[in-house]
């Protein structure tokens, strides 16, 4: 299969900066930056079992409910 290149239009000034934000702080060009949350966005239609979850909930390593708001908040200030 070959390769399709893609467009979007119209981007809001204010996202195209945080991408470009987001592409230097991975040391990434924009393509590369757009590429990789391309490939997230589709990587997370895959499904956990209740155990695995529960798992990867344990791998965090948190003691306290403070440490998860902290961790929501950052993702969501990150946006």
């Amino acid at each position: 299969m070959m390769p399709v290149n893609l467009s979007i239009k119209n981007v809001p000034d204010e996202i195209a900066a945080q991408i470009k934000r987001r592409a230097a702080k991975h040391h990434r060009s924009l393509q590369g930056e757009l590429m990789s949350i391309i490939e997230a966005a589709v990587a997370t239609n895959e499904t956990m079992t209740p155990s695995e979850l529960l798992e990867a909930i344990r791998s965090m390593d948190l003691n306290t409910p403070a440490e998860s708001c902290d961790m929501v908040r950052g993702d969501r200030d990150a946006r």
